[in-house]
């Protein structure tokens, strides 16, 4: 007797089986994330609308004061320009840099993979670990004070891993085939970079760049631990001056118990949110351009 009807209904009964099992977990997977999503938006909503009323130009024009009604963000959020300014400087070239010579210079040897998953294990750090570090370092060894310097370099470290990551995970993407036509017409292995490898993976080497910096502009741990000040109510003038930041002065205004500087502080989560989804939404924006521009 032909055991092939048998296989068959075996076969088709198992599909079955794996079928109503992808049913099953999308269903689980889409009511998760409508979970989620719906958690979000509803804390989202609450903080728009409890914050809204403060979203004036006398809000964002105005400095930390003892009344609520006076208080604002000024101080606040030039500090965190200029954090994020220096993060900058200190983070990109570095990490850009970085990603390029991992990825193109450096040998395949047992120190090469010795760096990279350093590299990968620093990624995943608590914010904490380096404002501790930066604190006995940048600090109490380098005497650079509680300035936006310390605060930058502190930030810079922080996202400089996330930065490396997607550099090299942006140059790996580019098909041999550019490489191989570049060296065929005579062109070095820095030429090549330069003019081809770059161009081609810069959206998503700014891709990552700028998330990097998004996250960077939310920290809050660090900053407290290399001593971002609660209430300052001048600007700076230089890197080396106090500071405070927009996380920080939320901070403040949420551990005050007048419902008053609730509200400041849900107008200030409001700002900062909107700084985020916009450098996100730039992100986005950048590598859709180069992607569009760059085909191959």
């Amino acid at each position: 007797m032909s055991t092939e009807p048998i296989r068959h209904r075996n076969f088709k009964a198992q599909a079955e089986r794996l079928k109503r099992q992808d049913a099953f977990f999308w269903f689980i997977g889409l009511l998760t994330l409508g979970f989620a999503l719906i958690t979000l938006l509803s804390l989202i909503v609450d903080m728009a609308m409890t914050g809204w009323p403060r979203i004036t130009q006398t809000f964002f024009l105005s400095f930390p004061s003892r009344l609520p009604e006076r208080a604002g963000i000024f101080s606040a959020w030039v500090g965190s320009l200029c954090v994020v300014l220096v993060t900058s400087l200190v983070a990109i070239p570095l990490g850009i840099a970085s990603g390029i010579y991992l990825e193109e210079y450096a040998k395949k040897n047992i120190w090469t993979k010795v760096i990279e998953l350093n590299i990968l294990n620093l990624a995943g750090i608590p914010s904490i670990t380096y404002g501790l570090m930066a604190l006995g370092f940048f600090v109490y060894k380098m005497h650079l004070g509680q300035s936006i310097l310390t605060a930058g370099m502190t930030l810079g470290l922080l996202v400089l891993p996330i930065i490396i990551v997607t550099t090299r995970e942006a140059i790996r993407t580019i098909p041999s085939h550019i490489r191989e036509a570049s060296y065929s017409l005579g062109a070095t292995k820095w030429q090549t970079i330069r003019n081809h490898i770059l161009p081609y993976s810069s959206g998503g080497i700014m891709t990552g760049v700028v998330i990097a910096l998004s996250r960077a502009i939310g920290e809050t741990a660090p900053l407290i631990t290399v001593g971002a000040l609660t209430f300052i109510a001048f600007l700076p003038s230089s890197v080396m001056d106090p500071y405070t930041v927009l996380p920080i002065q939320m901070f403040n205004w949420v551990s005050r118990p007048q419902e008053e500087f609730h509200v400041n502080a849900a107008a200030a989560g409001l700002v900062l949110l909107t700084m985020t989804l916009f450098l996100n939404g730039t992100a986005i924006y950048i590598r859709y351009l180069f992607r569009k521009k760059y085909k191959w």
